[in-house]
C-alpha cells in the first residue's frame, strides 16, 4: 500500500522511533521488488570532461573558474585512454559529466559523443546532468526535447540524475542560486523519458534542507515516475562538506550514518514505483553500504574506476570490483554485474 507525504514525514522526523523497524519495513519492500536476493553493480568510470563551471555551487569543491591554474578541458587522447582502461577492466559504461563551461558549445558535445561512439560503439554513454542539458539548450536557443534529440543522435544513451540536490527552489536558492530550478530539472527528465531514454534520479541531503523538503523531493520523483516510468534507480547521498563554501554556512555537521539509513529507508518505502535504490559507498564507505542493503538498497552502484567530485570534498573511499563482490556476498546476497538498464551480465 502506497504511503503518503504525512507518513513519510513522520518516519523521517521520528528520531526516537525504532530505526531497525524502519529498516525492516524498507527491507520488506526490497524483497517484494527483488525476491531473488540479487544485489547488482555496474563497472564504469566517471569521466569529468571539464571542471570549469559557471554555476559555482557552494556545496561543490570540484568547480574552477576559467582562469584557474588547475582548470581543464579533457583532450581526446586522454578521454580515449580513460575509456580504454575502463574496457580493459570489464567496464560497460562511462558516466560523462562536467561543468557549465562557456567555451564548449553544443557542437563540441556532439563531436565528443560522436567520436566516442565511432571508436567505442559498445560503450554506454550515461552522460550530461539536467543542468548541463538545460544550459546547452539555452545557449543554442533550442527546446529541451530538440537538444536531447540531437545529443541522443550523436551517441548519448542515458542521463544521470546529477544536479537534483534537493528539488526545492528555496533550498536551491540557498546552495546553488545559479543552477536551474527544480521544475526545469524535472522537465529535462520528462523529455528524456518521452524520447525513450532511461535516467536515474538522485538526492543530496544533509545541508540546509528540512524533512519537508526531502519528502517534497521524493514526491516529485514519484509523480514523474508515475507519469513516464523512465527512472531506473534512485540514489540518495549525503552532502560532503570538505573544502566547500557551504560548510561555513551550516549550523550543524554532516548527516550521520543513522540519518543516511533513515533517509535511504524512507526513500525505498515511498518510491514504490522506482525499481532500484542504490547504496552510496562513495560517500558512506563499504561497511555502511553493506548495512544499506538491509535498509532498502538492492544496488551497489558503480565500481567508480575514477571519481573526482566527491573526492574534491576530501572523501575518497577506494574499492575494487572484487571488494564490491565480496561485500555483497558477505551481506548475504548474490552479487551480479549489470548494465545501465539493469540487465544482468553475469553472477558471481
Amino acid at each position: 500500500m502506497r504511503i503518503g507525504g504525512k507518513e513519510a514525514l513522520r518516519l523521517l522526523k521520528d528520531k526516537k522511533g525504532d530505526l531497525l523497524e524502519l529498516g525492516r519495513m524498507a527491507d520488506s519492500r526490497r524483497k517484494a521488488l527483488h525476491p531473488e536476493g540479487d544485489v547488482t553493480f555496474v563497472v564504469d568510470r566517471n569521466i569529468n570532461y571539464t571542471n570549469i563551471c559557471l554555476n559555482r555551487c557552494s556545496f561543490c569543491a570540484f568547480w574552477r573558474r576559467e582562469d584557474a591554474k588547475d582548470a581543464y578541458v579533457l583532450g581526446r587522447e586522454e578521454l580515449f585512454r580513460k575509456i580504454d582502461e575502463t574496457l580493459e577492466l570489464g567496464g560497460t559504461q562511462i558516466l560523462l559529466q562536467g561543468g557549465l563551461n562557456p567555451a564548449l558549445g553544443l557542437e563540441y558535445h556532439i563531436g565528443m559523443l560522436s567520436d566516442i561512439k565511432r571508436n567505442y560503439p559498445a560503450i554506454n554513454i550515461h552522460g550530461y546532468s539536467p543542468p548541463e542539458i538545460a544550459y546547452f539548450a539555452e545557449r543554442s536557443s533550442l527546446t529541451l526535447r530538440e537538444t536531447l534529440s540531437i545529443l541522443k543522435d550523436a551517441g548519448l544513451d542515458s542521463v544521470p540524475g546529477g544536479g537534483a540536490e534537493i528539488l526545492s527552489d528555496r533550498v536551491r536558492e540557498a546552495i546553488s542560486p545559479k543552477k536551474i530550478k527544480s521544475g526545469r530539472w524535472l522537465s529535462v527528465m520528462r523529455e528524456a523519458h518521452r524520447l525513450g531514454m532511461k535516467t536515474t534520479a538522485t538526492m543530496m541531503f544533509g545541508s540546509v534542507e528540512t524533512p519537508e523538503d526531502i519528502v517534497g523531493h521524493l514526491d516529485a520523483v514519484r509523480a514523474l515516475q508515475d507519469e513516464t516510468g523512465g527512472f531506473t534507480a534512485f540514489i540518495p547521498w549525503s552532502f560532503q562538506s570538505g573544502n566547500t563554501a557551504l560548510k561555513k554556512q551550516m549550523k550543524c555537521g554532516q548527516a550521520t550514518a543513522v540519518e543516511y539509513l533513515r533517509v535511504l529507508a524512507v526513500s525505498r518505502v515511498y518510491l514504490d514505483n522506482v525499481p532500484n535504490i542504490q547504496a552510496s559507498w562513495v560517500t558512506q564507505g563499504l561497511k555502511m553500504a553493506q548495512v544499506a542493503l538491509r535498509f532498502g538498497a538492492n544496488d551497489f552502484g558503480s565500481t567508480m574506476i575514477e571519481e573526482n567530485v566527491v573526492a574534491s570534498a576530501g572523501v575518497s573511499y577506494q574499492v575494487s570490483k572484487d571488494d564490491i563482490i565480496a561485500a555483497i556476498a558477505a551481506a548475504g546476497f548474490r552479487p551480479a554485474q549489470r548494465d545501465t538498464r539493469y540487465n544482468i551480465i553475469r553472477y558471481f
